[in-house]
């Protein structure tokens, strides 16, 4: 189940992959299985039937934002050995006071084997643990690191979701902005009955990882610590409300379609974007069609709105990974190459609008264009269903510089001529909020636009 899950979640992280298991006994042994590239290349048979005694399993997929890319003690999730016993910790985001954690985590005498943040809080939670120890004899059952993880919490601002596992139960927790989700479900046999308790328990990062017969659970609240235990689930501590800022980025390119993030699928609120871009930004043209796959339904809201028909004009290499999250521009670019064909059929003599999600870097996109109108494309009209990307992102995506956005360096105009598009229009900011609001029913709303707007949740002065 885990092995499917973190299949499921494989557009999160290509980079290497991790699964730990407990067997349930307060002993000093974990089951790990850890190994660079895609979940299909980590696991086999054998190694999964090494983990099949587990009575809980955390996992991870990684893509790297912070720390030594390609080391292998950088793979999560981290194991350390504490003085309450063995704790796993796997963490999605990237915290922007690291640097301050590192050197208050390094002057304590603790010392680290990898430069990434995911260390740094399974760090802190053992020091906390020894400084409770130490200072109350704490004589609480063994497993049982709510207080410690709470501390944790508190000291580290954004942005993290958190899987801490213990020997006995498996603790689920988001940051107090919600910048990066977080959902649990309930696991339930073919043949449920009312009443029935669940067979499992799972927490995922998207909800297209739970495994068919799950029941949605919740999300995780920002600032919330939830229990999982074999008897079921608690939540067992509630930080102080912050402004929330749910990454909207997650809506715009990095979630899979058929998730679901405060009460709305993300293929409909994708839609909903194509829908509002096309009456922001229409343009005459004889075919709709779309970058494959995250622009996919923003492409369909598009063509449903403008009244232009739909065509697919490239076909997508299903062997090939996801360009932005590669490591390098080399590698991204090379990507691309080996991802797209162009269907010449549908493309040549044609007036195209081509949708896609967003431009980053821009150098994925001067590439189809020129394929499209190599192949015969009368012109190429750009429709982004985001507004441009200006600022860096801090707190989980990989893009750290202004100098690696083209948004940030050129006009819209200029944007259009080193792309080689006959025009280029983004989504406004308006419309994406109008698009993700329209059916959101989450009682505690707001987003994090810091990426477009350059304002940033918490202070990002370091």
């Amino acid at each position: 189940m885990a092995v499917d899950c973190l299949t499921a979640l494989q557009h999160r992280g290509t980079e290497s992959s991790g699964l730990v298991g407990t067997v349930g006994q307060p002993t000093n042994h974990f089951n790990i299985v850890k190994g660079h590239g895609l979940v299909r290349d980590v696991y086999n048979e054998e190694i999964i039937s090494n983990l099949k005694d587990s009575i809980a399993i955390v996992g991870h997929n990684r893509y790297s934002t912070a720390g030594m890319k390609g080391a292998i003690n950088c793979v999560q999730p981290f194991v350390l050995y504490t003085a309450r016993g063995n704790i796993a910790v796997a963490h999605n985001g990237e915290l922007v006071n690291a640097s301050r954690t590192r050197e208050k985590i390094m002057r304590s005498g603790v010392g680290l084997s990898t430069d990434t943040d995911s260390e740094l809080i399974g760090q802190f939670i053992s020091k906390t643990i020894a400084q409770n120890l130490k200072c109350q004899n704490d004589k609480k059952e063994l497993g049982n690191i709510t207080q410690e993880l709470a501390a944790t919490m508190s000291a580290i601002e954004l942005s993290y979701c958190l899987v801490v596992m213990t020997y006995d139960r498996i603790y689920a927790i988001r940051d107090p902005y919600g910048n990066r989700p977080l959902s649990i479900g309930c696991v339930y046999g073919a043949e449920k009955k009312e009443g029935d308790s669940p067979l499992a328990y799972v927490v995922a990062s998207e909800t297209c990882a739970f495994p068919t017969g799950t029941k949605f659970h919740c999300e995780v609240e920002a600032g919330e610590l939830v229990e999982i235990k074999r008897s079921g689930i608690r939540s067992v501590w509630q930080m102080m409300a912050k402004a929330k800022s749910f990454c909207i980025f997650e809506y715009v390119y990095f979630a899979r379609a058929d998730s679901y993030f405060e009460g709305q699928q993300v293929h409909s609120v994708r839609e909903e974007c194509g829908r509002i871009l096309a009456k922001e930004s229409y343009v005459e043209a004889d075919i709709v069609s779309t970058v494959p796959e995250s622009a996919m339904a923003a492409s369909l809201g598009y063509a449903q709105q403008s009244g232009i028909t739909y065509e697919p004009v490239l076909y997508r290499n299903a062997y090939v990974g996801r360009s932005f999250i590669q490591p390098n521009a080399e590698m991204r670019q090379n990507a691309v190459t080996r991802k797209f064909g162009v269907l010449r059929a549908n493309v040549v003599d044609k007036r195209i609008v081509l949708i896609d999600d967003s431009i980053v870097r821009g150098n994925t996109m001067r590439i189809i264009v020129k394929m499209l109108k190599d192949q015969g494309a009368k012109q190429v009209h750009l429709r982004i269903a985001s507004p441009p990307l200006k600022h860096p992102c801090y707190m989980g995506i990989n893009i750290a510089s202004k100098d690696e956005l083209i948004a940030a360096k050129l006009s819209e105009d200029e944007i259009c001529t080193f792309l080689g598009a006959d025009s280029v229009k983004y989504l406004t900011l308006e419309g994406l909020q109008r698009a993700v609001d329209a059916g959101n029913k989450s009682e505690n709303k707001g987003h994090c636009v810091a990426c477009l707007t350059g304002n940033y949740p918490v202070d990002i002065s370091f």
